[in-house]
């Protein structure tokens, strides 16, 4: 055998002794963690926050693997706040120079494939995200605080979007129920758990906090929206959002309708109608399917009026001022 077939050999072993490694040391680490039953399957307390066992499992690799670069821009969201609009419209905006509007990715890919996620993994490859070239865009569910301390350090962009909680968790009940075939959980059963933070990825509100403040002490690099903001003024947004992105529209292309273009490729109305966006699979897993669809309800300001009763909505709003009191955040 060659020298080179020798050090090629050695390095691919060393990489699944150390993958082997990682893999036991986070099952003994899940053993360990504080469990109780979630709203489709049991969830893990990891430092404060809410998972899916095999999520945190994903978030531990993200810390000890994931490497940012300096170009980097995350779309950070909770779960159910917009992720599926935020991705078409950065990767919209981003690559608008490459693509036109007749002829786009959006009318032929779900807006989930056209940007990865940094801890679902695309097909459970994990190192997906790393052989991609710069520069990335790339979304993540996961709160600064368990993010990898080098994103900051390197200085990659940041968009967090936040909603009004008491649309979010009446998305997330749905959505919840809609992917779980066999343990469908009550509105009130969610909302009692929501209410006291118990949900993946959550307490939702320190979530949003922990963005805030890195978006008060750095705006240059982290762009804190609401979704609301958006969806009342979806021109006026998505031209700010461009310049945070490095990509501003040019005098030229305001004049020609381009964030007009964009704002309409990427509605509710056009996305959610295409073909492929209403029929397929993104995967089965255990009891949970991953329907295409179901990114795609309503979308809707204040739907959660037609869920919960005004009394539970008052609970809400409550919890949510207690929650975000002296941060100067209004949600």
């Amino acid at each position: 055998m060659s020298q080179a077939k020798e050090e090629g050999s050695t390095t691919k072993n060393t990489t699944h002794e150390a993958l082997a490694s990682e893999i036991h040391g986070t099952s003994d680490l899940l053993s360990k963690l504080p469990t109780r039953e979630g709203w489709s399957e049991p969830l893990v307390l990891y430092k404060n926050y809410w998972f899916r066992p095999h999520l945190a499992a994903n978030i531990m690799h993200v810390q000890n693997n994931f490497k940012p670069r300096h170009d980097d821009t995350i779309l950070a969201l909770n779960p159910k706040c917009g992720t599926t609009w935020m991705k078409a419209l950065a990767f919209t905006i981003t690559s608008r120079f490459r693509y036109d509007f007749v002829n786009h990715p959006l009318l032929s890919h779900h807006p989930q494939d056209v940007v990865p996620f940094i801890e679902i993994p695309w097909d459970g490859d994990m190192t997906y995200v790393e052989r991609l070239p710069s520069p990335r865009l790339l979304t993540t569910h996961i709160p600064p605080s368990l993010l990898p301390s080098s994103i900051a350090s390197w200085g990659c962009r940041v968009v967090y979007m936040c909603r009004d909680p008491k649309d979010t968790f009446v998305s997330r009940w749905h959505f919840e129920n809609r992917v779980s075939r066999e343990h469908n959980i009550s509105l009130e059963s969610a909302f009692s758990m929501f209410s006291e933070g118990f949900s993946a990825y959550g307490p939702f509100w320190d979530h949003c906090l922990e963005y805030w403040k890195k978006s008060i002490a750095n705006p240059d690099k982290v762009l804190f929206l609401k979704y609301e903001d958006m969806i009342l003024e979806p021109i006026k947004y998505v031209i700010r959002l461009a310049t945070f992105l490095g990509a501003p529209f040019s005098t030229k292309e305001e004049e020609d309708g381009i964030p007009e273009e964009v704002v309409r490729l990427c509605s509710f109305e056009k996305l959610s109608n295409l073909q492929i966006n209403q029929t397929g699979e993104f995967s089965r897993r255990d009891n949970l399917v991953l329907d295409k669809s179901a990114f795609f309800r309503k979308g809707k300001v204040g739907d959660w009026v037609n869920h919960m009763s005004e009394e539970m909505g008052r609970k809400l709003d409550s919890i949510t001022e207690e929650k975000l009191n002296g941060s100067s955040l209004v949600l």
